[in-house]
């Protein structure tokens, strides 16, 4: 039974791991803007459903912030992510023509000056968009079936501390956390790395991890190294590899892929 299970982790990878590249938009509103930020992610969302089917993007998320430590000035309200399938991919998303999808998607439901002016309203709810480019290092599965409205996923920042930090979390981390997935205990994690980012972001993060609990689930963790002077030294490694910063804890709100 487990040699299926681990079967079915190796497919349901290869299916899930197209996407390597990442835009994280994290959005700070304007006071009371809230209701209208979120109308315009609604007239947003067949845009990027329409640039999904064109090949442009491979996923589009909208996740609302319910939980921070972030005790910085304007912390995000929302976050975007946005997914590729390549490097190329990504760098050719700012040329989509996202015009002539709303002139298409909306023919017959909105007047063109409409559409203008949802377009021109588009950025007037945030007071900035700070945006991070990611690779993918490494992930599990997504367990549990798609993500759905309502669905949570935290989001912590870390600094990278060693050459091996990737390798701590890859070899060592991953593996218990996939162990926690076949037990029902967690859904996904995954690691990334920030090559580039706009000048408003945050300078210090060089990765961000990713993961998604099971609601009620009680998790191992670092029970699994154990207290055994291999396991105590392995947990001492992977500690002093990154030094973790700021988390989010987010909710799905929209989802087209």
């Amino acid at each position: 039974m487990k040699k299926l299970l681990l079967l079915l982790i190796t497919l349901s990878f290869t299916i899930t791991s197209s996407a390597q590249y990442a835009i994280v938009s994290a959005v700070d509103l304007k006071e009371g803007s809230e209701s209208d930020y979120l109308q315009t992610e609604k007239f947003w969302g067949p845009l990027h459903k329409k640039a999904i089917e064109d090949g442009v993007q491979t996923q589009q998320a909208v996740w609302k912030v319910i939980q921070t430590n972030d005790e910085r000035d304007n912390p995000a309200d929302y976050f975007i992510i946005t997914s590729f399938s390549s490097k190329d991919q990504l760098a050719n998303y700012s040329s989509a023509d996202f015009g002539a999808y709303a002139q298409e998607v909306y023919k017959g439901k909105m007047s063109r000056r409409a559409i203008t002016r949802m377009f021109d309203n588009s950025p007037n709810s945030s007071n900035e968009r700070r945006n991070y480019h990611l690779k993918a290092v490494s992930r599990t599965i997504l367990a549990g079936g798609g993500l759905k409205p309502g669905d949570r996923m935290s989001i912590t920042s870390t600094i990278s501390k060693s050459d091996d930090f990737e390798n701590w979390e890859t070899e060592i981390i991953k593996p218990m956390v996939e162990k926690e997935i076949i037990n029902g205990q967690h859904r996904y994690w995954g690691l990334a790395e920030i090559y580039e980012r706009t000048e408003n972001a945050y300078k210090n993060a060089t990765h961000f991890f990713f993961n998604i609990g099971v609601p009620g689930a009680e998790r191992t963790g670092w029970q699994d190294l154990g207290s055994t002077f291999k396991g105590l030294k392995l947990r001492d490694g992977v500690q002093s590899a990154s030094e973790h910063q700021n988390f989010v804890t987010l909710e799905l709100v929209s989802i087209h892929n």
